[in-house]
């Protein structure tokens, strides 16, 4: 029997829309958890993808790809590549799977969320492969990490993190539940796949990818690249769902979910690779600044996005988001540093004087913003008191992002643009907000938001005994052997002459 032509049988076997009339639309598609927005059925079954696939070349596919991946990490276990890496780069690589490992399997409920709850079949079967594709990247990234163990008992935490109360796994956890654990399937298509990975991860893990090449770490350089082919056809998912609102005259729709995960999106990507890219990788294998990445691959992206399809900017864009990049970052990557120990990774300074000359070559002004804040730091260590270098309390942390404020102040505030910490009460309740976009999430929608408590609201509630450092610690998970420290030792600082 000769076998069919690709193009004779692909349409037929994806695109299996009908009418139903046994049961409503309503009970098989209950709004919740599919809102069509009040488009109807035969409108989303115009969706059609852009990358197209059938399940046969899926799985020979994947069937390749996990075949050379896990080759690779066999035979890199076997050898001293990881005790050799350079300690910073250690710490992008534990800080990566801690909050990227389970969040990337529980992906999966979004995938499969549209592949039940899609108001198209061709797009429910795409989403199918998603799910697949998620169950895979969580799998590689608790596997590759447990390999390491004898090497690094930390890599732990790829498992451990998001089952803890640790404030960067409350943040994580924050925001993945909102983008797709709790997410209706448009909503999901739009912010997961159109806004998270079509805007960021995909562009991240590319980045990542070519950065561990670099160092020397083939392991996790092989993975990341197995995991961004995934999420180049899977991101896809997102730009037919924006094209049928926008043709619906639904536009404002897809504006305000894009809007609201953009801005979530950006500051979850700047605390992790914000430090990875700046301070995490060796100054000499540093190809460009997290600025200068932002700048000419998350910006053009967006732009380009926004201008396909007719969306305008966010309404943040200039005032918020292109202001926050000179700065965000940097004052996040210091609080880390500074409350290490409530951390699971070893954080680096990145502040030695040739990594403070490139951060002032690349971000002019740094020297004399957070420069003063490491040249107090590192005449501490000099002097012989590492013991200042650490926290006494906790700071205040945003009820939307879940980061702990770090707007500049004081005299950095005459020299660095940054909003002042907004305070609302909703329900005779209070919240503190980082900024202004994060006040505007909740209060679309404050009834998602509300019952949530940040680490800090547990702390003053009485939830966390006893009210220390001590017993906030140990709420968070962290043992002593566990908690942060600095990951050179000090090394940077001592012998080191003021920059600024």
């Amino acid at each position: 029997m000769p076998k069919l032509n690709r193009s004779e049988w692909y349409d037929l076997t994806r695109d299996m829309n009908w009418n139903l009339t046994y049961v409503t639309d309503e009970q098989v598609w209950p709004e919740e958890l599919s809102n069509s927005y009040g488009i109807p059925s035969e409108a989303w079954w115009t969706w059609d993808e852009p990358y197209k696939i059938s399940y046969p070349e899926y799985v020979h596919n994947q069937s390749g790809k996990d075949e050379s991946v896990y080759a690779v990490n066999a035979v890199i276990g076997r050898s001293n590549l990881f005790e050799n890496l350079d300690p910073a780069w250690k710490a992008a690589i534990v800080s990566h799977y801690g909050a990227i490992a389970v969040p990337e399997y529980v992906a999966g409920i979004g995938e499969a969320r549209m592949g039940r709850f899609g108001r198209a079949a061709a797009w429910r079967n795409m989403a199918m492969f998603g799910t697949l594709d998620e169950t895979r990247h969580g799998q590689l990234q608790t596997y590759f990490p447990y390999t390491m163990l004898a090497k690094e008992p930390r890599l732990d935490w790829a498992h451990k993190a998001m089952h803890t109360n640790e404030w960067g796994a409350i943040a994580a956890r924050h925001l993945f539940d909102d983008m797709f654990t709790a997410n209706d399937a448009v909503s999901t298509a739009i912010q997961l796949t159109f806004t998270f990975e079509t805007g960021f991860s995909n562009l991240q893990f590319l980045g990542m990818a070519a950065d561990a090449m670099g160092v020397g770490d083939v392991d996790f350089s092989s993975l990341i690249s197995s995991i961004q082919t995934d999420e180049a056809r899977h991101a896809q998912q997102g730009e037919p769902t924006v094209k049928i609102l926008i043709e619906q005259g639904k536009g404002d729709v897809a504006q305000k979910l894009v809007d609201h995960m953009f801005w979530r999106s950006w500051h979850i990507f700047a605390l992790l690779t914000g430090a990875a890219m700046d301070y995490y990788t060796p100054l000499e294998h540093r190809k460009h600044s997290f600025g200068e990445f932002m700048n000419e691959f998350i910006i053009k992206q967006f732009m380009d996005q926004f201008r396909d399809f007719g969306l305008e900017r966010p309404w943040y864009w200039d005032e918020h988001f292109l202001t926050e990049l000179s700065w965000y970052h940097h004052a996040t990557h210091l609080g880390v540093w500074f409350w290490r120990p409530t951390v699971w990774w070893n954080p680096a300074a990145g502040a030695s004087p040739e990594e403070r000359e490139w951060l002032e070559e690349k971000y002019p002004g740094w020297n004399d913003t957070f420069g003063k804040y490491w040249d107090v730091i590192g005449q501490n260590v000099r002097d012989g008191h590492p013991e200042r270098t650490g926290p006494e309390t906790f700071p205040m942390v945003c009820n939307m992002c879940q980061i702990p404020l770090c707007n500049p102040a004081g005299y950095m505030a005459g020299k660095l643009p940054s909003p002042e910490p907004l305070t609302l009460v909703w329900n005779g309740r209070p919240y503190q907000f980082c900024s202004a976009p994060c006040q505007w999430i909740f209060e679309q929608n404050p009834a998602r938001f509300q019952g949530h408590l940040s680490l800090l609201d547990r702390f003053l509630g009485g939830v966390i005994q006893p009210p220390t450092i001590e017993g906030a610690l140990a709420y968070m998970g962290l043992s002593p052997e566990e908690m942060g420290q600095d990951a050179t030792n000090f090394e940077w600082a001592r012998g080191a002459v003021l920059v600024g």
